[in-house]
C-alpha cells in the first residue's frame, strides 16, 4: 500500500524531517505536517518497525492530585480554534499558495493539571467512554502516550503549538484508548477459547481525512504497549493493471470504472483470502506476508506490488486495522444511485458482493464523517501541492478535479447512509462516529 499524502498537524514553519525510511518524509507546507511517500510500494510498516520502541512504564497509575511538577505543553496558539466549524464552500476556485508563518507566542509553562482541563474539554471523550475520573487515573498514560507519539512524529513535546496538542490529546489518544477497550471486550467474550482471533476494527473515511496517519500512529502506540498490529488498507486489493485493464474494457464510456478506486475495481476472492489469513495468524511463530499495491507503476495507473516487497507479520496478532475510503459502503435501491449519477448503477451492483468480502469481517467500526464531500478535493490538491514541492511530478488543479471527480458521486450517493444507519452489519455498541472540520480535527457533532 502507497502511502498517499496526509495531513497531520501544524507547526509553524514549512520544514523537513526524514524518517528512518528513504521512502517516508514529513513536510510541512501552509501550517499542514504533509507525510509523503515516494510510491515505490513499500509500506511504511517498515518504517514503524524500524523505529525504536520507547519502553512504557509499569510503575502504578498515581492520581491526578499526585502531580505536582510542572511541564512544559504546547504554545496558545489561537485558543479555541480547533472546535469551530468550518466547513468548505462549494463552487468556489480552489487555490492554496505554500508560505511561511513564523512563531508569534512563546511556549507556555503548564502543569498536568492544565493538560487534565484541556484533555477533557476534547469532543471526544465523552464518544468513546471515557470520563474525568478515568482520565484523572490514567493521566501518566496520556503524558507518555503523547510522548510516544511526538517521538513517532518527530515533533518536540517541550514546543507543541495548540493543533499539534488538538491532534494528540483531542484525536489520536481517546481514539487508542477506545481501540484498546474494544480489544478488550473482543478477549473477553472468547475468555477460555484455545485460541482468539485478532480483531479487525475497520475505518471509514473520505480520501485525505488523515485516516492513514490515524492508523499509523495507532499501530505504533499498539507496538509500544506490546501488542501485534497489522495495518491494510482496501487499495491492497485493487485489481492489477491486466485486470483493470479488462474492468475498463468491459465498461466502455463509463469514467467510474475506468481507473482503480469505486466498487469493482477491486479483487474480492483475493480480499477473502487475506483477511481470512490474517484472522488465522492466533499462533506464535506464525507468519505471513501483507499484499501492497504500487500506485506509481505504469505511470500512475497502478499494479500490485511484487510480493518479494511485501512486509512479512508475526503471529499471534492481537488486531487488524483495516482503512478504507469506501469500507461500509451499502447498496441501495438503483433508482436512488441513478439519480446521483447513472454510471452509478453498475457500481452500486458489484458493492453487493462487498459485505462478504470486507465488511464481515469487521467486528469494531470507527467512521469518520465530513461535512462536505468535496472537502475531499481541497486535501487531494494539498497532497499534489507537497509533492510537487518534494520535487516529484504532481497533478496540476485540472487533474486534480479529474481525479476526484471519479469519486464524488460515490461520496453523495453512500455517505448519508453510511453516517445515518453506519455500515452493514455493525453493532451500534462497538461504532464510534467521529466528525471531523476542514481542518482534519474532530469536533462536537453527531
Amino acid at each position: 500500500m502507497a502511502v498517499p499524502n496526509i495531513i497531520l498537524s501544524y507547526p509553524a514553519n514549512p520544514w523537513l524531517l526524514t524518517s528512518p525510511s528513504a521512502s517516508l518524509s514529513f513536510h510541512c507546507y501552509n501550517n499542514s505536517f504533509i507525510m509523503n511517500n515516494n510510491n515505490n510500494a513499500k509500506h511504511y510498516f517498515n518504517v514503524v518497525s524500524s523505529l525504536p520502541l520507547p519502553k512504557v512504564g509499569t510503575a502504578a497509575k498515581p492520581k491526578l492530585s499526585c502531580f505536582t511538577s510542572r511541564m512544559p505543553l504546547c504554545s496558545s496558539d489561537s485558543p479555541g480554534s480547533w472546535m469551530q466549524d468550518n466547513p468548505c464552500s462549494n463552487g468556489r476556485k480552489h487555490s492554496l499558495l505554500v508560505h511561511s508563518v513564523p512563531p508569534t507566542k512563546s511556549v507556555e509553562v503548564a502543569s498536568v493539571n492544565d493538560l487534565f482541563d484541556f484533555i477533557c474539554s476534547g469532543p471526544l471523550v465523552n464518544k468513546t467512554g471515557l470520563t474525568p475520573e478515568a482520565v484523572a487515573e490514567s493521566i501518566d498514560k496520556w503524558i507518555e502516550y503523547g510522548s510516544i507519539l511526538c517521538r513517532l512524529f518527530q515533533l518536540n513535546q517541550l514546543t507543541l503549538n495548540l493543533p499539534q496538542k488538538v491532534r494528540i490529546y483531542h484525536y489520536y489518544i481517546p481514539v487508542f484508548m477506545w481501540c484498546e477497550r474494544e480489544i478488550a471486550d473482543h478477549c473477553s467474550k472468547l475468555k477460555g477459547a484455545d485460541e482468539v482471533p485478532p480483531l479487525v476494527i475497520g475505518f471509514s473515511a473520505p480520501q485525505g481525512c488523515g485516516k492513514t496517519t490515524l492508523v499509523f500512529a495507532l499501530d505504533y502506540l499498539f507496538q509500544v504497549t506490546g501488542r501485534k498490529s497489522a495495518m491494510l488498507s482496501i487499495d491492497d486489493f485493487y485489481l492489477t493493471a491486466e485486470d483493470q485493464a479488462k474492468l475498463r474494457e468491459s465498461n466502455p464510456g463509463n469514467l467510474l470504472l475506468e481507473l482503480r478506486g469505486n466498487a469493482g475495481s477491486h479483487d474480492l476472492p483475493f480480499a477473502v483470502q487475506t483477511l481470512t489469513a490474517l484472522t488465522k495468524l492466533t499462533k506464535e511463530g506464525t507468519k505471513m506476508k501483507l499484499p501492497r499495491y504500487d500506485k506509481s507503476a505504469y505511470n500512475g495507473r497502478g499494479d500490485r506490488a511484487d510480493p518479494s516487497t511485501w512486509p512479512e507479520i508475526e503471529g499471534p496478532l492481537t488486531v487488524v486495522l483495516f482503512e478504507g475510503w469506501m469500507l461500509g459502503f451499502k447498496p441501495l435501491p438503483s433508482e436512488a444511485v441513478k439519480a446521483v449519477d447513472p454510471q452509478l448503477e453498475i457500481v452500486n451492483k458489484n458493492l453487493e458482493a462487498y459485505y462478504d468480502a470486507w465488511d464481515k469481517f469487521v467486528k469494531s467500526w470507527i467512521v469518520i464523517k465530513i461535512q462536505d464531500p468535496t472537502c475531499v478535493y481541497n486535501w487531494r490538491l494539498q497532497a499534489e501541492i507537497a509533492m510537487r514541492a518534494d520535487g516529484k511530478p504532481g497533478m496540476s488543479d485540472e487533474e486534480v478535479k479529474d481525479f476526484v471527480s471519479r469519486y464524488l458521486p460515490a461520496y453523495h450517493a453512500y455517505l448519508p447512509t453510511l453516517y445515518s444507519e453506519g455500515p452493514s452489519g455493525a453493532d451500534p455498541d462497538h461504532l464510534l462516529l467521529i466528525e471531523i472540520d476542514e481542518g482534519r480535527n474532530p469536533i462536537l457533532g453527531c
